[in-house]
């Protein structure tokens, strides 16, 4: 089968006659031409026109109104009515494009969450959505971000720290994939005095299935340390411990 990709071969229409004076046959350049355009209209056939599909037609177009006045006289029309027809199937049938539709989640915590073990790995909860379409929170507690459909999707957090106590202390948090710790994604923060509260945030892409499932983990080395939740007060709104949003809007088309 062509090779959808492949492109036309150049041709100057005005520089390259459409027959070769020394063998009275179609010039190389022309039968080259004429090949690439059958492959092309081959494509279409098999709906494996790329996306340049106008400039393609456009360039066709061009060189066949010079090679229609040639063969006006030379008595060659009868070859182009194939031509045509497959002219008219690049301009009928466009190459169909299949629209994805967007998945997306946007969760938070309205609870402070604390270890119980320092150096021990944790899982992050969420307790409140907010908008959910395709992404959608499991587990007992609710730990586990899943997604309905395969797609590059990025995942977007920010947490509230805080420390109780004086001294330091080292926060780590990173992902999990379907229960499997995501190498190299990690980042550590290190929180200083009583009272000192930090806002951070990350944002990291994943490549997943569909039945998949994220979780957000973290460990402390002291446990004073925590992702404070603060309930409004005037003038300001409630402060999760965590917001998470989710989308695949990486891949809108394909």
């Amino acid at each position: 089968m062509a090779n959808p990709s492949a492109t036309p071969t150049p041709i100057t229409p005005p520089r390259v006659p459409l027959i070769d004076a020394r063998t009275g046959l179609i010039d190389r350049a022309w039968y080259m031409f004429f090949l690439s355009l059958f492959q092309t209209a081959q494509d279409v056939d098999s709906n494996q026109l790329g996306p340049s599909a106008e400039s393609l037609i456009a360039s066709y177009d061009e060189a066949l109104r010079a090679a229609r006045q040639t063969a006006e006289t030379q008595s060659l029309a009868p070859q182009f009515n194939e031509f045509d027809k497959r002219i008219q199937a690049l301009e009928c049938l466009p190459p169909p494009r299949e629209f994805k539709l967007s998945r997306y989640g946007s969760f938070y915590s309205t609870a402070t969450q604390t270890a119980t073990t320092i150096n021990t790995a944790k899982e992050v909860t969420l307790n409140t959505t907010d908008l959910s379409s395709g992404v959608f929170l499991s587990g007992s507690p609710q730990s586990r971000i899943n997604v309905d459909t395969d797609g590059i999707y990025n995942l977007q957090l920010s947490i509230q720290l805080d420390k109780t106590a004086g001294g330091t202390a080292e926060f780590y948090i990173w992902f999990r994939k379907n229960g499997v710790d995501v190498t190299d994604s990690a980042s550590q923060i290190r929180i200083q005095g009583n009272n000192a509260e930090i806002f951070s945030a990350l944002n990291y892409f994943f490549s997943l299935k569909a039945g998949d499932y994220v979780e957000i983990m973290f460990s402390v080395s002291d446990l004073s340390v925590e992702l404070l939740a603060v309930p409004a007060t005037a003038p300001h709104p409630g402060i999760p411990s965590i917001i998470v949003t989710v989308s695949n809007n990486i891949q809108g088309f394909q």
